[in-house]
């Protein structure tokens, strides 16, 4: 039996990005040989080159009506972001990922009847470009596609509205040799829900352990596969392959997302992966690769599920790993970045000399901008005084802008200082040279209007035949 892989997601939503190539080496001193990107974004592909790291490659939510309606849209998709890639020495593009939690309820269904056209247009471009047999389609799934009475395994069920385009995907998926992708958060259950019982969310034992018939369930995790494995055999494909598209735990932003939380989550989690002790409906079958959310910190995420959403990685922003973890794949202690290019050491904080009545408006613009998550409720700046939290918002937003000297005045109310101010777990950062790399939101815009165009020029060239 092939032993799980352990995996990384790697998301590019910050505002200050390290390059590819430091993002690649930092992989590879891990020993990761596995990463998966939400979209094709042509630095990170040409930086995962010859690297030997197997790729999942996702596709918008966004592009799924252009590429399942037009199947030169998707000729051209997967020639511009897989083939011209896969030449010898290139990068090892395993799967291609048919949007990215398109069934989620809070959707209400805008992108459900576009997932199966888009899903059958790739699958015919890869056939067309001789890749169909090594890249494999999947369609990340969040994990309220599937629900249970009573929340016991054993009962679980694809939700009502999904049942019939889930089938017709599991069927497309079983006959091209695909996994099912699912993405499982003991975090989120926790976290929306006050009577959930925190020890449930780890791997240490639970005294609210779930029984199940014969089953007892000691965690969330295997509570929430086995819910999915139920589903799946329902309807018909009980022994379908499973891989983790995402999970993990937050360091920051919310009550329970701390580096001691995030460590002992993630920590548990490997060494439950690596048991192949598997689930009760799945003995000795562990998930086939387990993809941990993320690789690093990402700034410039919406906080609009909560500000925990910029605290995800196991990583911070410039690569220095948060806590020790043993990725049970050769390595001990999880290896830094090498070579991050830093700004000078200095920050922005509240000068001590001035009266700061009406610094409010100020803190507002610089949040707005930067990053000021931590300093909320259950944050790790949340202790650090009101001067603290004038300052770290001043600081985090004269890093976002490189530290231009003029983006501390703050009308005279800022100061620049040679001093780290950080204090205990409160970390004040100094931002990265920033490469004028495009965010992740500009590169879909960009691509989008890019396939936009070229169908429209191929549309004006058989016109004029």
């Amino acid at each position: 039996m092939a032993e799980s892989a352990i995996g990384v997601n790697w998301g590019t939503i910050s505002s200050h990005r390290l390059k590819p190539s430091t993002v690649v080496n930092l992989l590879r001193d891990n020993k990761i040989s596995k990463v998966k990107l939400f979209e094709a974004e042509p630095d990170v592909l040409k930086a995962l080159m010859g690297s030997g790291i197997q790729v999942m490659v996702g596709i918008p939510n966004e592009m799924l009506s252009l590429l399942g309606s037009s199947s030169v849209a998707a000729d051209y998709w997967v020639r511009q972001n897989v083939s011209a890639y896969m030449i010898k020495g290139g990068a090892d593009i395993r799967y291609v990922a048919i949007g990215n939690e398109p069934f989620l309820s809070s959707y209400n269904g805008q992108y459900l009847n576009l997932v199966i056209p888009a899903i059958t247009n790739i699958q015919q471009s890869l056939v067309k470009a001789n890749l169909a047999g090594y890249v494999k389609i999947v369609v990340p799934c969040n994990a309220d596609a599937y629900e249970s009475s009573g929340g016991l395994p054993s009962q679980g069920v694809f939700r009502s509205e999904l049942t019939q385009i889930i089938t017709q995907l599991v069927q497309f998926l079983n006959s091209n040799g695909s996994p099912f992708v699912v993405n499982i958060y003991p975090f989120l259950s926790l976290y929306d829900n006050g009577d959930f019982p925190g020890d449930y969310a780890f791997f240490q034992g639970t005294t609210h352990a779930v029984t199940d018939g014969s089953n007892v369930y000691t965690n969330a995790f295997d509570g929430n596969y086995d819910t999915l494995v139920s589903a799946l055999g329902k309807l018909g494909y009980g022994q379908m392959p499973i891989v983790i598209g995402e999970i993990g735990w937050p360091s920051d932003g919310a009550v329970g997302a701390n580096l001691t939380a995030a460590r002992v989550f993630n920590q548990g989690l490997v060494y439950h992966i690596a048991s192949n002790k598997g689930t009760p409906l799945r003995p000795n079958v562990p998930p086939m690769d387990v993809y941990l959310f993320g690789l690093l910190d990402e700034g410039a995420k919406s906080t609009l599920p909560g500000n925990f959403e910029r605290h995800w990685g196991i990583f911070s922003f410039d690569g220095q790993a948060k806590y020790s973890l043993n990725l049970g794949l050769g390595n001990k202690e999880l290896r830094n970045a090498r070579n991050v290019e830093y700004l000078p050491s200095r920050w922005c904080v509240a000068n001590p000399l001035r009266d700061l009545t009406n610094v409010v408006n100020h803190m507002k613009i610089a949040c707005s901008v930067a990053d000021c998550t931590t300093l909320n409720y259950g944050g790790s700046c949340n202790e650090i005084g009101e001067k603290g939290n004038i300052s770290y918002a001043f600081n985090s937003y004269y890093q976002l802008r490189m530290q231009d000297s003029q983006s501390c005045e703050f009308d005279g109310l800022g100061m620049v200082t040679f001093l780290d101010p950080s204090v205990g777990d409160c970390h004040f950062l100094v931002g990265v040279i920033d490469k004028g790399l495009n965010s992740s939101a500009s590169q879909t815009t960009c691509q989008s209007w890019f396939l936009v165009l070229f169908l429209i020029l191929h549309w004006t060239f058989l016109l004029s035949m």
